[in-house]
């Protein structure tokens, strides 16, 4: 696998992509068991695609950005919902399934008006939904929006195919299955940080992917680090840091640091809050090299600076960057960004 080193920050980008719940196994998928890609451009991993029949009992599939990418025909969002009000009644005469097809697509165009319509509708659709191709491929590519509002709805979403409701008793069903099933607990870890980060007990469900981050099992260890990314709290940000260091396994720190740079669901703000222990890293004699070139690639994402692999150039800009010039400007379009 190549490293980050030389990797532009718009060549990573490309390449950190969100893991997602995993339906049957798709139709272009390879007939195997797993498969892994690694990227030319950035070197974060890209992991395996697993399927099954359902979303219930799924496994979650992180796909590569030469996978990742299903074609999608999704419509301009420069406009709302066609119809106005009459275009609201027409979708409410839909299937459960059509209408959050139908509705995660326009949001993935940006349009506004179907984010709110999902967060209105999305309990009504729980137990209705289907594990087609078409809402795997919008899930998927909602995951990947630079507007984590889009990224919630997918979560939502998610939750709803599942027949999770947002409440304690789910979170505790999840604990409960992870002691149940130690040898497969990827979907629960990941729908543990989804329930988290939609506010249901995050502080249980930290503690629960805290636990798990530090297994002997390097999936679980793996899919630990995807919950406390979905997670997406301030608490979530240490526990990722430190597994981008110093987990034994090279795959878990590539996705530790994926997350921390792009993928997940915390905000632009909490990702360069990450920035000055990322810096610190270069002291870290424990830190291997290939492990160094993915910092540099996560601090080139974050920040969007094309500097090299050089620690010293880093510290410097970070420390005489000018606070206006590099903060996210303001957007009144109301995105929410990664």
């Amino acid at each position: 696998m190549g490293s980050l080193q030389g990797a532009s920050a718009a060549n990573a980008d490309r390449a950190c992509v969100h893991a997602s719940p995993a339906g049957k196994v798709r139709r272009y998928a390879v007939p195997a068991l797993a498969l892994a890609v690694a990227s030319t451009l950035a070197g974060f991993e890209v992991a395996r695609l697993h399927g099954s029949a359902r979303w219930r009992d799924a496994r979650l599939v992180e796909a590569s950005s030469l996978t990742a990418a299903p074609s999608l025909s999704i419509s301009d969002g420069n406009s709302s919902l066609a119809g106005g009000a009459s275009g609201i009644d027409s979708l409410s005469q839909l299937a459960p399934q059509e209408q959050a097809e139908h509705l995660l697509e326009r949001a993935i165009a940006h349009d506004t008006q179907s984010l709110e319509i999902i967060g209105k509708s999305v309990d009504e659709w729980r137990g209705h939904l289907q594990n087609t191709d078409r809402l795997f491929d919008l899930v998927q590519t909602a995951l990947n929006s630079e507007d984590l509002r889009v990224r919630s709805s997918a979560l939502e979403i998610d939750l709803a195919a599942n027949n999770l409701s947002k409440s304690p008793q789910s979170v505790a069903h999840l604990v409960q299955e992870l002691r149940n099933d130690p040898a497969d607990r990827s979907s629960v870890l990941w729908r543990l940080g989804a329930l988290g980060n939609r506010g249901v007990e995050p502080k249980i469900v930290l503690a629960q992917l805290l636990n798990y981050v530090h297994d002997r099992n390097e999936e679980t260890r793996y899919w630990a680090v995807e919950g406390l990314a979905v997670l997406g709290t301030d608490a979530a940000i240490n526990p990722l840091l430190d597994r981008f260091a110093h987990d034994p396994s090279a795959k878990v720190r590539k996705r530790a640091g994926c997350n921390l740079a792009k993928s997940g669901m915390l905000t632009k703000q909490q990702r360069l809050a990450a920035v000055p222990e990322l810096l610190n890293a270069f002291d870290d004699d424990a830190i291997d090299a290939t492990t160094r070139g993915w910092v540099y690639g996560a601090l080139r994402l974050i920040t969007g600076a094309e500097l090299g692999n050089d620690a010293n150039a880093w510290r410097k800009w970070w420390a005489n960057r000018n606070t206006a010039a590099h903060k996210h400007p303001i957007d009144h379009s109301g995105i929410l960004h990664a």
